[in-house]
């Protein structure tokens, strides 16, 4: 099964996709964590050049096709040969992440990201998605109280409140895929309600 985390700066999800790991790991899964963009060597350069706050000057479009390139090189190396062996891919943002932040945060077409991603990764996605939720400026709060913020992250506020409008889009969207939590409630009670739905959808 191949399961994403998403959510805005500050929701807490790369906390959670390491907490659901740890729990699949104990039960001795076969199961590998990723993120995205990263993952792979490659994809590691790529994801430096996208935070990297000197970068200013990328373009929309081409901060947008290196997502999506970073990506295809993690399903290529990475999860298409997990998921071919029957195994479980936890991996921190995916697709939604591209339709969120280039398509409604950058304003570029939806269609045409789209059309773009589907290329690159042949149209793989994931079977779950469980999206943190949380005010904009809240979780950038928390973000840069512990850290310096990234190119990405230190966008003006109403970037990330256009963010938020397209996950609450995709949210509407797609039901069946997308557990929206209130990254409000605290560590341990999302990681309850996130252990609930993966025990529910793997049979544990």
């Amino acid at each position: 099964m191949f399961i994403t985390f998403e959510g805005q700066e500050g929701a807490g999800k790369s906390t959670q996709i390491k907490l659901a790991f740890d729990y699949l790991l104990s039960l001795g899964l076969d199961v590998v964590i990723t993120r995205d963009p990263g993952g792979t060597i490659i994809a590691e350069k790529v994801r430096h050049i996208l935070k990297d706050n000197s970068n200013a000057a990328i373009a929309k479009e081409t901060e947008a096709l290196l997502y999506i390139a970073a990506r295809a090189q993690l399903v290529a190396e990475v999860i298409r040969p997990q998921l071919a062996k029957g195994g479980i891919v936890l991996c921190d943002r995916f697709t939604d992440s591209t339709i969120a932040y280039q398509g409604f945060g950058n304003s570029l077409d939806i269609d045409r990201l789209l059309a773009a991603n589907n290329f690159a990764i042949d149209n793989l996605a994931p079977e779950l998605t469980f999206l943190l939720t949380i005010d904009p400026a809240q979780g950038l709060a928390r973000k840069a109280a512990y850290k310096q913020l990234d190119r990405i992250e230190a966008k003006e506020l109403p970037y990330h409140n256009a963010v938020k409008i397209g996950y609450d889009y995709l949210a509407a969207r797609n039901p069946g895929r997308i557990v929206a939590i209130d990254a409000a409630i605290g560590v341990q009670e999302i990681h309850h309600v996130i252990k609930g739905h993966l025990q529910n959808r793997l049979g544990l």
